[in-house]
């Protein structure tokens, strides 16, 4: 296991590292903020569901871990481990882990400034 200890470097699983968020009841981030663009490491519990939202940023999201469904607009898809996709802004979207819950892997352009900061839910 390599140990960053600069300010640019991070690990996906050093759950000490990057802003605390719970975005909701079993799903939770950590986010990395940075000039122009914004990493968020999200984990959903077993058989969580985000909660239905949109904002202004555009999103990219891959799925690291696990399996579920994505809700984009009116469609519904079901993602396995990598799996990637694009959210333009604006679009209402949210996502339900399976039997083993799930990782994602999101970017954000431009940062979200509702995310630069500790705190709860998927806006400000």
């Amino acid at each position: 296991m390599t140990d960053h200890k600069t300010e640019n470097f991070f690990r996906l699983d050093d759950l000490a590292q990057g802003i605390a968020r719970t975005l909701c009841e079993g799903v939770t981030t950590r986010v990395f903020p940075g000039d122009q663009a914004m990493v968020s490491v999200v984990r959903f519990e077993p058989n969580a569901e985000g909660t239905l939202h949109d904002h202004p940023e555009e999103q990219w999201g891959v799925l690291l871990e696990g399996s579920g469904i994505r809700i984009q607009g009116d469609e519904e898809i079901p993602i396995g481990k990598g799996d990637f996709w694009r959210t333009p802004g604006g679009v209402p979207h949210t996502m339900r882990s399976g039997p083993d819950g799930l990782v994602v892997l999101d970017v954000f352009a431009p940062p979200r400034d509702a995310y630069k900061k500790a705190g709860s839910g998927f806006g400000g």
